[in-house]
């Protein structure tokens, strides 16, 4: 396959893009200001995590020579330089509007941030109270000697460096002062109403000389570093994955430094000194307003007493399939389910996994763990399993990047519970979610699967969206079944009947799908693709929608992050469309569907369409046949492609652009879909009001 440079967005750069229309929503009056505060907090993050890894590895490759280039035609030095220069235009863009936009917003509405410099007697005092009693006990400064004496300093926290006078010299020694996690980074001061605070780093540095008596502190300057995260574990040499991946997380620890945020105050002898120091030049380097960190004030989406600036509250609503006093078992057999999170509550996953652990005809649970959260539900009902003596295979991915310590803290906990733990599989990452219930029933051992898009984690289903699909049928068990035992028996993967798995033939299957679909469409019939993806990189699939586009295949695509394919090119793709949604809930599900001559095909998976997914991780594509569960996926599908009010439009430049509505009538699809779920809700609580339905016991209620 011959790629075309110019065809494609450099990865680098879309993802840039996606974190620019991020950091819109921090910008956009529209939004109300403590969720405008929350979506720059989260652009901060972001940034900080693309120079962890996506920088870091630019560095490792040039550091390593490489000489390819990426399908955008660009070299490793190209993309740097491009990354730094829009990096640095997305920092000032972030703290023109923190200090010009939000600041004043919320000054108005009495949250302010107090800088002692220009600070009233009375909040100096107060701080100066704080700092005696409260910080100075705690902290300790380190003295530099050399470059060569000079600490570990830990990845994204924050330190304050100090230039001291040497007595009877002009010289200067250096200290630096790590700030630590235990004295929250917001100092609260007095106020009448509102809310006052002061950043704990402009306090630490304004009653800097209280550390140095008898010295001169001639200068001081908050600072922060990003340490290359782009590192992982050499499994040929590593016998024992999970102390491996132990030794990785060292790793991170003392890896380069590949950012360095300085406070743009700092004297230049401090710059200069942590740049020596640090290994960095220049180019490595950010000299930034303060307070650096812009993330730090995630926190303010709690603040008490201020709910008329945040989004009213979308508490996640039942499913009027669902009957809660019915077994989950019972109800998935009466037909399958779909679920759409977060307007409908993760609760009925849970209670499956809970329910399977506390039934005494349930045989087996297996189960893939990616991300789970801190006090999981579902970790602890694998573990009342096994302790109850159902066979019970958890198979936990400890490469999942950032949460490599969580998942080793679980997989040895449920050891511990004889649960059977796998540690993924070997060079691969297992990125699916899925569960199966192995069941005795009168008919026999019935299988009871959950798929999913996302996690098995109860926290984020809040705020993610997602879908999870619950069947019993036949062929999907037998599939499921025999994908656990290739990936915890290290056997030769079968093929499958229904499923589709990477890496050995995902990509196969939708590079089929979209030639049986060009192929219609030069039969006459009818022909068209619509996908909704997290990212699409991969040059195999971009060249196929090209090729459909060519043939008059109508491809629409709901790409939230990156996406390296042009759409809209005369002559190459001006049969696709890419929108890009970004609103309060972050968009997670993965959903494909082909028309296929009006024989609608859909499915789910786990799997963005990137070559990491596809040859690197083990995931799962998922058909939905059951006939309402398909209409209600096409449906939920189709309105994302309806959105006028969160929705941008990705251009042949690479631009995106707001999509308006030509009527100035908005649609806001997860609006909808929240309305929907609670209309849905209140019109089966309605419907069950107007009927007659006796009491009857459980075991009578089971049969039936």
């Amino acid at each position: 396959m011959a790629i075309e440079s110019q065809n494609y967005i450099n990865r680098e750069l879309s993802w840039l893009a996606f974190n620019q229309r991020v950091l819109e929503q921090a910008k956009s009056t529209h939004v109300p200001l403590l969720e405008r505060l929350k979506f720059l907090a989260i652009s901060s993050s972001n940034l900080d995590e693309f120079f962890m890894v996506r920088v870091g590895g630019l560095l490792l490759q040039l550091k390593a020579a490489v000489a390819s280039t990426d399908p955008a035609g660009m070299t490793v030095r190209a993309q740097l330089k491009a990354v730094r220069a829009r990096t640095a235009e997305m920092i000032e863009g972030q703290y023109n509007c923190f200090l010009n936009q939000l600041e004043p917003a919320l000054r108005q509405e009495g949250i302010e941030r107090v800088t002692l410099k220009n600070a009233s007697v009375k909040h100096q005092e107060a701080a100066n109270l704080v700092f005696d009693e409260e910080i100075f006990p705690v902290l300790s400064p380190m003295a530099i000697h050399s470059a060569e004496d000079f600490p570990l300093l830990a990845n994204h926290a924050l330190y304050v460096c100090a230039q001291i006078a040497t007595e009877g010299s002009d010289s200067h020694r250096f200290v630096i002062i790590p700030l630590g996690k235990v004295i929250p980074r917001v100092i609260t001061l007095p106020a009448e109403n509102g809310f006052r605070f002061a950043m704990l780093e402009d306090v630490v540095c304004h009653f800097i000389q209280s550390f140095f008596t008898g010295e001169q502190v001639v200068s001081a300057a908050a600072f922060r570093i990003t340490r290359n995260a782009d590192v992982s574990i050499q499994e040929d040499a590593a016998a024992d994955l999970l102390h491996g991946m132990k030794e990785l997380l060292q790793q991170r620890k003392t890896a380069d430094c590949v950012w360095l945020e300085v406070d743009q105050d700092a004297a230049p002898e401090i710059r200069k000194f942590l740049q020596t120091c640090l290994e960095v030049t220049d180019r490595e380097t950010c000299l930034a307003p303060n307070p650096l960190d812009l993330s730090a004030f995630m926190q303010f989406t709690d603040l008490e007493g201020y709910d008329h600036l945040r989004d009213p509250t979308w508490t996640p609503q039942k499913s009027p399939q669902i009957d809660p006093t019915v077994s989950m078992f019972t109800t998935i057999s009466e037909g399958d389910l779909v679920l759409n999170h977060p307007y409908e509550s993760f609760e009925p996953v849970v209670r499956l996994i809970e329910e399977a652990a506390e039934d005494p005809d349930v045989l087996a649970i297996k189960q893939t763990l990616y991300r789970t959260s801190r006090n999981s539900p579902i970790v602890n009902a694998l573990r009342k399993a096994a302790e109850r003596g159902k066979y019970v295979t958890a198979l936990v991915e400890l490469k999942a990047r950032f949460d490599e310590a969580r998942n080793i803290e679980w997989a040895q906990e449920l050891e511990e519970a004889q649960v059977q733990v796998v540690y993924g599989v070997k060079y691969l990452k297992t990125h699916s979610k899925v569960c199966i219930i192995v069941r005795r029933e009168p008919r026999g051992i019935v299988r009871y699967m959950h798929f999913g898009t996302g996690n098995y984690n109860e926290t984020t289903a809040r705020f993610y969206s997602d879908i999870s699909y619950m069947t019993c049928n036949d062929e999907l068990g037998t599939d499921t079944s025999a994908f656990f035992n290739a990936v915890t028996g290290y056997s030769q993967p079968q093929p499958y009947n229904a499923l589709e798995a990477a890496p050995i033939g995902l990509r196969k299957k939708l590079l089929e799908l979209i030639a049986a679909e060009i192929e219609r469409k030069k039969q006459g019939q009818s022909a068209s693709i619509a996908a909704k993806l997290n990212s699409l990189v991969d040059p195999q699939l971009i060249e196929a929608l090209y090729q459909a586009s060519q043939a008059g295949v109508n491809v629409r695509l709901n790409v939230r992050g990156i996406c390296c394919l042009r759409p809209g090119v005369p002559g190459l793709s001006e049969n696709i469309s890419v929108i890009s949604i970004v609103d309060r809930i972050l968009e997670h599900a993965r959903m494909v569907y082909f028309e296929h001559g009006g024989d609608d095909l859909m499915f789910i998976s786990s799997a963005d369409w990137m070559p990491r997914n596809l040859d690197k991780r083990i995931e799962l594509l998922v058909p939905i046949e059951h006939v309402g569960s398909k209409k209600r996926l096409i449906g939920i599908l189709e309105n994302y492609f309806k959105d006028t009010s969160h929705a941008w439009e990705l251009q042949p430049d690479g631009c995106y652009i707001r999509r308006t509505s030509p009527s100035g009538r908005s649609f806001r699809v997860q609006e909808h879909f929240y309305k929907k779920a609670c209309n849905a809700i209140k019109d089966a609580e309605q419907k069950r009001r107007t009927m007659f339905e006796p009491h009857q016991p459980a075991a009578k209620r089971e049969e039936v």
